[in-house]
């Protein structure tokens, strides 16, 4: 789980890479990976939950999620903070 926050003027930006990479895999289809990325009320802050089968991230080798990766210092007010998670309770959300 990744959450950051955007400068204002810089988050649809943001927003649109991000959708960018949801077209590349909607389109590649690769296996073992569950993706979801939520905009926060605020409009500024967002957050990535990422969920792998195995070792391998498909999104390592995305030309999409590199586009997204290339500018993210610059698009944030405040970094990007990794963190692993436990799952506590899953409906349909996670396999």
């Amino acid at each position: 789980m990744i959450r950051y926050r955007t400068k204002p003027e810089h988050a649809d930006e943001n927003e649109r890479l991000i959708r960018g990479v949801f077209a590349e895999l909607a389109e590649e289809g690769p296996d073992g990976l569950h993706y979801a990325t939520f905009r926060l009320d605020d409009g500024v802050s967002f957050v990535h939950v990422a969920v792998l089968d195995g070792e391998e991230n498909p999104l390592e080798s995305s030309p999409a999620f590199a586009a997204f990766q290339a500018g993210i210092a610059e698009r944030c007010a405040e970094r990007p903070d990794p963190a692993g998670a436990t799952a506590i309770g899953n409906f349909r959300l996670l396999p």
